[in-house]
């Protein structure tokens, strides 16, 4: 397995090496392995019998039974399924900003960062053998990795992360939309984006998929800059995603600036609550193994309740 690349620092690798992810919800998945799943079907170990009922599988009947009780019983076995995760990461033009690289920040961008944290969840989920993909998106999917479980799987999403930069709009329903369609399999969703988008078409996107049966992650990242607005001076703010430029006195739009994304961060926090999503907003600034180890207390904690 690849264990250096631009996203994959070793330094943060060393740090959550012994880190597991594990969905809160019983999920679907491709393999045998270390996730329960509620389905009965065929696998090596046996449950129970039931009574035949029309439409069952033939193949099912368990005849050493008949033999001795003239009924017909199916057998039912329990499934043994390892968790399947898609990485939704945002490459809309606005995940270029960052306020760069310093003593406090080692990412250069909001997309740095995200790109970081997908490489390094991917890298733990295949560690653990489970099927992990990517999808890259921002006014469209621009990049899409089918989930697998083989380690040399990481190559494909390291390359496809690195091969892409930031540059258009944002359109998260439509690709939140089509993630929730691409297959019945309920898995884990991890969105990781600025979620600088229009409200509703995010909301109806996460509701969608939580309809359809998937655990679904929130990483919200935003650069220290955009949550403290600690500009100082005439300052000229560039648009980006087609936005106009802006020169003003950043001073006198601070306490209104931080109202309105006070404002959007408790209404996302509420949303996410009311659908049983995980969501947290991150800092650049934040180390990433922290922030998965505040992820993975929180996990374990909702799983014991």
């Amino acid at each position: 397995m690849v264990t250096t690349h631009k996203h994959l620092r070793p330094e943060v690798i060393a740090r959550v090496a012994r880190l597991e992810i594990k969905a809160r919800q019983i999920v679907e998945g491709f393999l045998s392995g270390g996730h329960r799943s509620p389905y009965f079907g065929q696998s090596v170990e046996f449950v129970q019998h039931r009574e035949y009922v029309p439409g069952d599988d033939v193949r099912r009947i368990d005849w050493k039974v008949w033999s001795k009780t003239d009924k017909v019983y199916v057998k039912l076995y329990e499934e043994d399924t390892n968790l399947r995760t898609t990485l939704i990461v945002d490459l809309s033009e606005s995940m270029q900003f960052g306020s760069g690289s310093t003593s406090r920040n080692e990412f250069e961008s909001k997309y740095d960062y995200a790109s970081t944290l997908a490489a390094t969840l991917a890298y733990l989920l295949l560690r653990q053998q489970d099927s992990v993909g990517l999808v890259a998106f921002d006014e469209a999917i621009r990049t899409q990795v089918p989930p697998h479980s083989k380690r040399t799987h990481l190559n494909d999403i390291l390359v496809s992360l690195q091969a892409e930069e930031p540059k258009q709009k944002t359109d998260v329903f439509d690709v939140l939309r089509h993630v929730a369609e691409a297959g019945s399999r309920r898995g884990m969703i991890v969105l990781i984006s600025d979620l600088l988008v229009p409200r509703p078409g995010l909301f109806k996107g996460l509701k969608l998929l939580r309809h359809r049966g998937h655990d679904v992650l929130v990483f919200h990242v935003l650069d220290d800059a955009e949550l403290d607005f600690n500009f100082a001076g005439t300052t000229k703010f560039e648009g980006l995603e087609s936005l106009g430029d802006v020169l003003c006195d950043p001073r006198s739009l601070r306490d209104g600036y931080l109202a309105a994304m006070h404002s959007y961060l408790d209404e996302l926090r509420r949303f996410c609550a009311q659908q049983v999503i995980d969501y947290r907003t991150i800092r650049t600034s934040e180390h990433i193994d922290a922030v998965l180890l505040h992820y993975m207390n929180h996990r374990i904690a909702m799983m014991r309740n």
